[in-house]
């Protein structure tokens, strides 16, 4: 079966069916998770695997008690670095010249790009910047979910300031950006478990001939 097929089988599932998702699997999607591309490489975000129920029963209302918090599998919470400190750079560094076995002097000029690209953006667009990355994070995550045979639910219906609340995000200097269930449906109760994807995209292919004379 192709990764097309998986994709079209895949949908944001409503209703799961409670059953616990395989440990290899979890893992595959969030080694996933872990290779999936960020801005100068820094992936500004942290992820929270949830699978407790009395957490989650504490999450549900800050959800609107979607069903999908309590009946899934697992839950993973995507939280955003709320700024970019000189520490998270120098440890990014670090971990880039370690694994690269290369002096660390040898990435000033990196590291001072990526300070100078920080040092740019107002807290807010820094976070929001933090944020895109996570949802980069969180296609490659429901992608990989469908290669596993996982369904999944990318969430942004929630209360944000109650969910870091009940996490202790706000101490750890992140925010919640985006929640993703994991699971497996149950097509008795999902309606739409059956139902055709719908889906459009429209592609434009260009040419030199488009550009405007100079």
């Amino acid at each position: 079966m192709s990764y097309l097929d998986q994709l079209n089988w895949r949908y944001a599932t409503k209703r799961y069916n409670g059953q616990p998702v395989p440990a290899e699997a979890l893992e595959n999607i969030l080694e996933a998770i872990r290779l999936a591309p960020s801005s100068l490489g820094l992936q500004p975000f942290e992820v929270l695997l949830i699978e407790d129920r009395a957490i989650r029963e504490k999450l549900a209302p800050a959800a609107f008690n979607q069903p999908q918090i309590l009946e899934s599998g697992a839950l993973l919470v995507f939280a955003a670095w709320k700024s970019v400190t000189a520490a998270q750079v120098d440890a990014y560094i670090n971990n880039m010249a370690a694994t690269r076995e290369v002096p660390v002097s040898s990435l000033h000029e990196f590291k001072s790009m990526i300070e100078t690209a920080v040092s740019a953006k107002t807290p807010e667009q820094l976070f929001q910047w933090n944020a895109r990355q996570a949802y980069i994070a969180l296609g490659f995550a429901t992608a990989a979910a469908a290669l596993e045979k996982i369904d999944s639910t990318p969430m942004e219906g929630f209360n944000p300031a109650a969910v870091d609340e009940i996490l202790g995000l706000a101490q750890k200097g992140t925010s919640a950006v985006l929640l993703l269930a994991l699971g497996f449906r149950d097509e008795e109760k999902d309606k739409l478990a059956r139902a055709r994807k719908v889906r459009r995209l429209d592609v434009r292919h260009m040419s030199k001939s488009v550009l405007t004379p100079v």
